[in-house]
């Protein structure tokens, strides 16, 4: 992923750049979701900053993360224990959030925070110091992401044309109806290719810039579907054709 030439793909931001590469490098699952709402606007408004937060569910911890949710849960509704035993995360996980996801940093962050930081940059190809800031937690669901993501922007938002621009990004399903209490969520997010995007406002703290929530299913977008939509890139473009020999 951070091996310069090495690209790092997500088809609907950079799928060109499988062209002419044989090896291409699959984003962190939490990158993947987050960058499909944040690529229609930046090429809308232009991104300064961005910060987010994330909602990761067990299964980004494979099948034992899911097994220690589910067993710990049944063991303290069932009355057996009063906290949960835990082996794969840090702390026990039912009835509770855990601010850590990988190894602690020497800048304070985590592995899978900074994942979000370099990958963001290159993906997106914006330059080595753009800020971008990630705090990550675990959450105790069973499958799909959901992150919080606060944005500075270049451009004043129009939330028209943000709605607009995301309604038609292909991957991207606009799910902002909070009169009828629609929005998107980890319940809803489960199974489905596209990542929901919602609750779309603008920032009261940067005079340029808005906030939102998304949800995906981190085994499709963040995972499997975007391998495969990658392969599909670079057998539409040639990439994978096998060149004669003489």
């Amino acid at each position: 992923r951070y091996n310069p030439d090495v690209p790092l793909c997500v088809p609907e931001i950079n799928g060109d750049k499988t062209i002419g590469s044989k090896l291409i490098a699959n984003p962190n699952c939490t990158t993947a979701i987050g960058l499909m709402a944040l690529w229609p606007l930046h090429k809308l408004f232009g991104l300064k900053k961005v910060i987010m937060t994330t909602y990761q569910a067990a299964s980004g911890a494979g099948q034992p993360g899911m097994d220690e949710l589910w067993e710990g849960t049944k063991a303290v509704v069932n009355g057996e224990r009063d906290v949960a035993e835990n082996s794969v995360f840090a702390h026990p996980l039912p009835f509770n959030v855990i601010p850590q996801i990988d190894k602690f940093q020497e800048n304070g962050y985590t592995k899978e925070e900074m994942k979000v930081t370099w990958e963001t940059r290159k993906i997106c190809d914006l330059p080595d110091d753009f800020p971008v800031s990630c705090t990550a937690v675990r959450i105790p669901t069973s499958r799909a992401h959901s992150e919080v993501i606060i944005i500075e922007t270049e451009k004043p938002v129009d939330l028209e044309a943000a709605k607009k621009a995301l309604d038609e990004a292909p991957g991207v399903s606009l799910v902002d109806d909070t009169e009828n209490l629609k929005y998107p969520m980890p319940l809803t997010a489960t199974g489905q290719y596209d990542i929901e995007v919602g609750r779309l406002r603008k920032s009261i703290v940067f005079d340029n810039g808005m906030e939102f929530f998304v949800s995906g299913d981190q085994l499709l977008r963040g995972a499997a579907l975007n391998a495969v939509l990658v392969a599909e890139a670079m057998d539409k473009n040639g990439a994978l054709q096998v060149k004669e020999t003489a």
